[in-house]
């Protein structure tokens, strides 16, 4: 019995010898790396969109996403490696529901997803249309005394937007950003950028807008008088 027992314990003795050195270093890792928890913010990232469709929602739709594993791991995690993905592939116009659930989400290795919010989301898509408008220049500034703007010309006059069917239709003019022209007694011109305030149509092909600014006012008076 002796032999037996003797036998069994010292049969590939120097396995067992390293195996156990790697348990007890392994526990030894573990011990120093405990479990925690973390909470970050993402985009929701949309995939395969049809050409023919833009997503009609009013607001941006972010994720907050709760994630597990190593403290060591936790902390080298950067916002850029964790991705919330929908595929939105033969989507129609119209209005559908997401579930947002861990399948969604990718994250590096060892670490896990333990909750995420929201676990739904609603969007709405339309066709998507483009559409010419007209520029209208805003135009601020203090000027002398009886001194005004008497003309505003925006070259080009016109820009190309595009966005979901409903907006674009919605839209009557593109506006630039304010040109300041205080000082300018006759004429001046300046470089500026035309937008449309809904956030969900883009200005397609932007470029800068050439605004120029035409004053009149007392000192045109002035000369009409010398004339008479």
């Amino acid at each position: 019995m002796a032999g037996f027992l003797q036998r069994t314990l010292f049969h590939n003795f120097g396995l067992k010898v390293v195996s156990l050195l790697l348990a007890i270093g392994l526990w030894a890792v573990v011990a120093r790396d405990p479990i925690t928890e973390v909470e970050i913010k993402v985009p929701i990232e949309f995939h395969n969109l049809p050409d023919n469709l833009e997503i009609d929602s009013a607001s941006f739709t972010e994720a907050q996403i709760r994630i597990r594993g190593p403290e060591r791991a936790i902390h080298r995690l950067q916002i850029s490696d964790v991705h919330a993905e929908i595929n939105l592939a033969n989507m129609q116009p119209g209005s559908r529901t997401f579930d947002l659930t861990g399948r969604h989400v990718h994250v590096p290795e060892e670490l896990e997803v333990v909750q995420i919010i929201p676990g739904q989301f609603h969007l709405s898509f339309d066709n998507r249309a483009t559409r010419v408008v007209e520029i209208r220049p805003r135009v601020t500034g203090n000027f002398a005394t009886g001194i005004r703007v008497a003309q505003v010309i925006a070259d080009p006059p016109t820009v190309t937007i595009s966005g979901p069917e409903r907006r674009v239709e919605a839209v009557e003019t593109a506006v630039t950003d304010p040109v300041d022209a205080s000082g300018v007694m006759s004429r001046a011109s300046f470089e500026t950028q035309a937008y449309v305030p809904d956030p969900l149509i883009q200005v397609v092909h932007p470029a800068a807008i050439r605004v120029t600014v035409i004053m009149e006012g007392s000192a045109d008076k002035r000369s009409e008088d010398k004339t008479k």
